[in-house]
């Protein structure tokens, strides 16, 4: 995918989602037009207290069954997460285990080792979390790992401040961070950022005149690390009953919620969303297919509730126009990294907004997530 491409394609100028380029907005209309075939939308919004959701809706859908997500390589044992400097199983010609001595000298904070024994390309998103080890890490960036690759030297950030001892192998968690601890360390990159986030719960600064207090404030984080999360592991912390808040009801609130309207969509597919909080339209998540949004949807939808919690209440509302205006692609300074043949990896910053793509290069070129981040701070 070349730059240039990015500054012709309009209102709506997503990567090409689902393998079809999208082209200008039509006017007046909610929808864009996909090279071709079909076209996807913003449909109605579901909203829940301060948190607001908008569903991206699509009539076609590339197929990504080829592909296996880090928590399904972890549960099969066709994916392995473990400290520098330990060791894993594999087997022998007689089926007999055999120790492997993983390279790298002594465990670190910010690098794990992955080793992926799969047939499928491996998708990694930033911020989805391991646990075990001597630290619950979580992945510091969206990428592809190849069938048969190498051992991984794996960038990650520590989410469990204050634990260095036992263990080696990690295990999914089956949870996606939050925003705003997945912006720090998918944008900012700074391990100290990332703890900060995970103690403050959130790092937004936005306020409105007529909002409340959060639901799960920076006292109720401290209580919890006191009683329950003294190692201030993330998953300890934010399924602590100090929080003083359900966190698993209103994430069953807000599922339940959403795929009762999502169920209305009859002949569409939805492969990802826009979230809002309050009047601030902050987040966007969108896949190029509806399953592999939905191999992520719970994770997801439990992580933007979490940050709606521990955001300020308020009864404003942002509107389908703000989601759509917030779908503009940036024009600031980019980076890119790549594996030849195996991914691309592009983001974009302007002013208080991010935005990144994972591209799959074979076996054809293909938008797998689109990631775009209001900047909290």
């Amino acid at each position: 995918m070349v730059r240039a491409s990015w500054s012709t394609w309009g209102l709506l100028g997503v990567a090409s989602l689902g393998g079809f380029l999208v082209a200008a907005l039509a006017a007046g209309g909610q929808k864009t037009e996909r090279s071709k075939s079909g076209s996807w939308r913003l449909a109605e919004p579901v909203t829940y207290e301060n948190l607001t959701i908008f569903p991206v809706v699509s009539r076609d859908a590339a197929d990504t069954s080829g592909y296996i997500t880090l928590e399904e390589g972890l549960a099969s044992g066709e994916v392995v997460v473990t400290e520098q400097g330990g060791e894993i199983l594999r087997r022998t010609r007689d089926a007999a285990p055999m120790g492997l001595p993983l390279q790298g000298g002594g465990a670190s904070v910010n690098q794990l080792v992955l080793i992926h024994r799969g047939k499928k390309p491996l998708v990694l998103l930033a911020g989805e979390l391991v646990s075990g080890g001597k630290q619950d890490r979580i992945v510091a960036k969206d990428r592809i790992v190849a069938p048969g690759a190498a051992p991984l030297p794996l960038d990650v950030f520590c989410v469990e401040h204050g634990r260095w001892s036992s263990g080696s192998k990690f295990s999914a968690a089956k949870i996606i961070v939050h925003p705003s601890v997945r912006e720090r360390a998918a944008v900012d990159q700074k391990q100290t950022d990332v703890w900060a986030a995970v103690r403050r719960g959130t790092t937004s600064t936005s306020s409105s005149g007529a909002a409340g207090s959060p639901r799960i404030s920076a006292q109720a984080l401290d209580a919890a690390v006191a009683e329950s999360a003294r190692t201030e592991s993330y998953e300890k912390l934010y399924q602590s009953s100090s929080v003083g808040v359900s966190i698993e009801a209103f994430t069953e609130e807000v599922q339940r919620r959403f795929d009762r309207a999502v169920a209305k969509l009859k002949g569409q597919h939805v492969v990802g969303v826009v979230v809002a909080y309050g009047a601030e339209v902050a987040w966007g998540d969108i896949f190029a297919s509806p399953s592999l949004f939905e191999r992520y949807k719970a994770k997801l939808l439990r992580s933007y509730a979490v940050e709606a919690l521990a955001r300020p209440q308020t009864k404003e509302q942002a509107s389908l126009d703000d989601a759509r205006e917030f779908l503009r692609p940036l024009e600031g300074r980019e980076s890119v990294e790549s594996e030849p043949g195996v991914y691309r990896w592009r983001q974009v910053t302007q002013g208080h907004y991010a935005e990144i793509e994972l591209e799959a290069l074979r076996p054809a070129g293909l938008t797998l997530h689109w990631l775009k981040i209001h900047r909290t701070g």
